[in-house]
């Protein structure tokens, strides 16, 4: 058994096994909350708990599961070559209106790591919480953050995005699903964008698209920023 714990391929398969039973669980409780990956992570925690498993044993399992992120955001750019007649009649309010977020998403970060008092090392580890995994976790080396943070930082900002945006939104009356896609994929990134691929095709092209724009631009705006720092 301990053998079986200690196994990488176990770990991996279970994570996978826990994902699709949360995705049968979605379909079968249309709800905001059963989110898969959220339903996913309790699943894979209560166990690494329950098992006395370490972090570092499962590490090697997350590791091969992010391996598949890459082409699974490069993917994504399929639905927005099919709406590519969108993107080009709002390619101005499309840059804008990522630039504001990515702006917006600095700020706040700035301004809630001061008010609450957290360390300058942290702050720039939750700088890039908004923008997906492969890009965040580079700035938070580049910048002098802790990596780990970052990560984790950018799986409870996709996954609370993902959960809470959609009705944050209509509340707010958004309903154009050009400027629901932006905002979901602006400020929750990939996870977000699975989300808004199940609310329809547009929203999900733009928030994909936003992924790649909010990305470049949170880049550029942190590099400007060390540099002024």
């Amino acid at each position: 058994m301990h053998e079986l714990l200690s196994s990488t391929a176990f770990w991996m398969c279970l994570s996978i096994v826990c994902y699709a039973c949360s995705i049968r669980l979605q379909q079968r409780f249309p709800s905001p909350l059963c989110n898969p990956l959220l339903l996913a992570s309790i699943m894979i925690g209560a166990l690494l708990v329950g098992t006395g498993t370490t972090y570092q044993t499962y590490q090697g399992a997350g590791q091969m599961i992010v391996f598949f992120l890459t082409p699974a955001t490069v993917a994504l750019a399929l639905p927005i070559f099919r709406k590519l007649d969108v993107l080009r009649a709002n390619l101005l309010p499309i840059l804008i209106g990522a630039l504001v977020g990515s702006v917006v998403s600095i700020l706040s970060v700035i301004g809630f790591c001061r008010l609450f008092g957290l360390s300058d090392v942290l702050t720039l580890s939750l700088l890039p919480k908004s923008v997906t995994s492969p890009i965040a976790v580079a700035l938070s080396d580049m910048l002098g953050g802790f990596p780990s943070v970052t990560a984790i930082a950018v799986v409870f900002t996709g996954i609370s995005g993902a959960v809470l945006l959609p009705s944050f939104l209509r509340a707010l009356g958004i309903r154009d699903p050009l400027q629901t896609g932006l905002a979901m994929g602006t400020a929750s990134h990939a996870v977000g964008t699975a989300r808004a691929l199940e609310i329809g095709e547009t929203e999900g092209a733009m928030s994909g698209l936003a992924i790649g724009v909010a990305g470049l631009l949170t880049t550029v705006l942190l590099s400007l920023w060390t540099m002024v720092a």
